[in-house]
């Protein structure tokens, strides 16, 4: 960005998850090279636009009298409304409370403070989606009896993450102080600008953890599959477009991955990284 630029906490956003989603080559997933069949780069881009009033609501997060969580179903909502479904659920998790913090620090001490009406307000959220859970979790979404279990048991929006952290590594992020998010973002501070920076992050990340949302979707196998194959890249022995097309192949795609770069990106940015320098 030219210097003396300056834009908001929420366009840095809004930036954050165009950029992830144009950059170069990231294997399984939606990007300039490649579309799915029902999900196209138009859908990520539209969802980036509609999310801006949402990302306004958590700027001023300390003023608008609203929760975190009414702030996550107001971005899925807003952003549900193309035939490419909701292509940033994990996203707004983080972003949402980074953007209300300014900081990963103060984000960890908001995230902290949620309380049982922003885990209900997420609960809905989440039914307005296709996201995949657990099987054997007492917390479906989809079971009407989760919303009571919240209720009854004085479960905040802080505790769902908490319950879900062991094998949901975005949910991992509020209970551990955004560490991934952090590594992400002095990983692309440290390699430079452009797009091959948020690719080599991406190869880094999945190289390093376990992609929880390839686990729910194929079981523990394919997520360490996926992760060796990463670290081949990572080390120059495989190329990353033929990791791709494994993936494609096996329909493989690593989304808790992405929704972590894309908040690290985010906070790269804040930090003055120039994507575009």
């Amino acid at each position: 960005m030219k210097k003396g630029g300056k834009i908001s906490r929420a366009e840095t956003a809004q930036l954050a998850m165009m950029l992830e989603v144009c950059t170069g080559v990231k294997p399984g997933n939606v990007d300039r090279f490649h579309d799915y069949d029902d999900t196209w780069l138009e859908h990520f881009l539209a969802s980036a636009i509609l999310a801006k009033p949402a990302f306004e609501e958590a700027e001023g997060f300390q003023s608008s009298g609203k929760g975190i969580g009414d702030i996550i179903y107001d971005a899925v909502a807003l952003t549900n409304t193309h035939s490419g479904g909701n292509t940033h659920f994990g996203a707004f998790i983080l972003l949402i409370p980074l953007i209300a913090g300014g900081s990963i620090d103060s984000a960890s001490g908001i995230v902290r403070s949620t309380t049982v009406a922003d885990a209900v307000s997420f609960y809905k959220a989440f039914s307005l989606t296709s996201v995949r859970m657990n099987e054997t979790d007492e917390l479906d979404v989809n079971d009407p009896a989760a919303l009571d279990h919240i209720t009854e048991k004085g479960m905040t929006l802080y505790d769902v993450m908490d319950h879900s952290s062991q094998k949901d590594m975005v949910a991992a992020e509020w209970t551990n102080g955004f560490r991934l998010t952090e590594n992400t973002a002095e990983f692309l501070i440290n390699s430079g600008s452009g797009k091959k920076a948020i690719s080599d992050a991406f190869i880094s990340l999945l190289s390093e953890e376990t992609d929880t949302f390839i686990v729910k979707k194929f079981g523990e196998e394919t997520g360490v599959w996926a992760r060796e194959k990463a670290c081949l890249v990572r080390e120059g022995r495989l190329s990353i477009e033929d990791f791709d097309e494994m993936c494609l192949e096996r329909g493989v795609n690593p989304g808790s991955v992405a929704d972590i770069i894309i908040a690290g990106i985010y906070i790269a940015i804040s930090r003055g990284w120039g994507w575009d320098s």
